[in-house]
């Protein structure tokens, strides 16, 4: 993308480099695009530091987002290859939370003027704004945000929607970004460096309930966490072993459902038909799809509805794994 229509003089090139040795934490003018530097009196514009474009998180967070963008979507036969240019008109974030909310919004289909793409996108955020109201959510992002391209914020709403709605994914954790604020003071540009936080840690993302004893577990008694995992490794190859199977690690060999669907029916007593499941699932949803079908075994067998999601054991989030465990291992403790 062409920056700068105009070239530099020597007087210019000079001060800019006397700029760069003297504050070599601010960027060049060159680093920011013009529509960052048409800024009012004391007004200011944040963009992301052009040095941590690249940041290997940033970049992943980027890539599980599309990929988890285009998969909603793949019906729709809608490719988004690039988060800022692929969003801004409201188009596609309309089409994503119809998909995702299963309700159609009251606005026009393709919209060409400004204006247009404005009001689409108005009406998008305020459904964005309903439906995460009773999670009081700290909005980061605006129609302008995101009609202007504003990465950091169509990344917050992208988070927000996909862990309000329970996207199969996983989110890299403690995705901090270096912004450069932008502020015109006096009729010249300043710049500050801040840090601006994108996802947490997986846990508090996903939104846990009450905290159990797992959680009391984990966080004040880390040296008995061997003792219960041997406890639940003995009870599960108790069973497992019925048909020649032996578990080692609880977190990688429970991870694709197929052994929790197995140890569903040894404990129940009867056969799983193997049209139900994946026996040797490949995927990340074939995975899923094993232990969402075991978690119904388990509420069909009497037992609550598991606190973890499928996505938490397949992704190998050994709490989670722990807690499936434990709650098949309280119901049948004493069955030979």
């Amino acid at each position: 993308m062409e920056r700068y229509g105009c070239c530099y003089g020597v007087s210019e090139l000079q001060e800019e480099g006397k700029m760069a040795i003297n504050s070599p934490l601010s960027p060049s003018p060159m680093d920011l695009y013009p529509e960052d530097t048409m800024l009012d009196e004391n007004e200011e514009r944040s963009i992301i530091d052009p040095s941590f474009k690249d940041e290997p998180k940033l970049q992943e967070l980027i890539r599980v987002l599309i990929d988890w963008i285009n998969d909603v979507l793949v019906d729709e036969r809608i490719i988004v290859k690039n988060l800022e240019e692929d969003l801004y008109d409201g188009q596609v974030l309309q089409k994503l939370l119809e998909a995702l909310g299963k309700q159609k919004l009251n606005v026009a289909e393709v919209t060409q003027s400004e204006i247009g793409q404005k009001q689409k996108l108005h009406t998008v955020l305020q459904a964005v704004k309903h439906i995460l109201k009773p999670q009081q959510w700290n909005i980061k992002w605006s129609v302008d945000l995101i009609h202007g391209k504003n990465l950091i914020a169509i990344l917050h709403l992208l988070v927000a929607l996909a862990i309000h709605f329970r996207a199969p994914i996983r989110l890299p954790e403690h995705v901090t970004v270096q912004l450069l604020v932008v502020q015109k003071r006096r009729g010249a540009l300043q710049t500050r460096q801040v840090q601006e936080k994108i996802t947490t840690t997986s846990e508090s993302m996903i939104g846990r309930y009450e905290r159990d004893a797992f959680d009391t577990l984990f966080d004040h008694a880390p040296d008995k966490l061997n003792v219960v995992k041997k406890s639940l490794i003995t009870f599960v190859n108790k069973h497992l072993n019925k048909l020649n199977l032996e578990v080692t690690e609880l977190e990688t060999q429970f991870a694709d459902g197929v052994y929790l669907v197995l140890l569903m029916g040894l404990l129940e007593d009867y056969f799983v038909p193997l049209y139900n499941f994946y026996l040797t699932p490949e995927s990340f949803e074939q995975k899923v799809h094993n232990m969402a079908f075991a978690f119904e075994l388990m509420q069909d067998g009497g037992l609550s509805k598991p606190k973890a999601r499928p996505e938490d054991v397949v992704n190998h989030d050994l709490k989670s794994t722990l807690r499936v465990l434990y709650n098949l291992f309280t119901k049948y403790k004493h069955l030979d």
